[in-house]
């Protein structure tokens, strides 16, 4: 069954979490955004060595539960790792969360949450 409209409707961004060389290349794409002040939000968040795991929690709960103009977020393979309780447990449709390679860090299927869902759904 298929959501309804007003899931979707003023979904309009993707945000990211990850590297700098993955959001520098999505921001150069065009998918950079900032909220009107007084609390300008941004659609991305940096993520290096000395970022707190709990900093990547913060922003994942806020792009996909608080703010409702994200439809689609990308989040590096290698961070989603650091916070893998908090994918494998989000079922919602929207915002769509999409686990992504990095320059440094290859894709691995065998670790991606969408992927592990699917092959259950297909009794693989």
């Amino acid at each position: 069954m298929a959501a309804p409209p007003s899931a979707y409707k003023d979904r309009h961004f993707l945000a990211v979490i990850g590297d700098e060389d993955s959001v520098t290349g999505l921001l150069l794409a065009g998918i950079g955004h900032v909220t009107q002040p007084p609390d300008a939000q941004k659609n991305f968040l940096v993520v290096d060595s000395k970022t707190e795991t709990s900093t990547i929690e913060q922003a994942f709960d806020n792009y996909t539960h608080d703010r409702k103009d994200i439809a689609i977020l990308l989040i590096n393979q290698h961070i989603a790792e650091r916070i893998r309780h908090r994918l494998d447990t989000y079922t919602e449709a929207f915002p769509s969360v999409l686990e992504i390679p990095s320059k440094d860090h290859p894709y691995d299927p065998e670790k991606d949450s969408v992927l592990k869902r699917v092959r259950r759904l297909f009794g693989e």
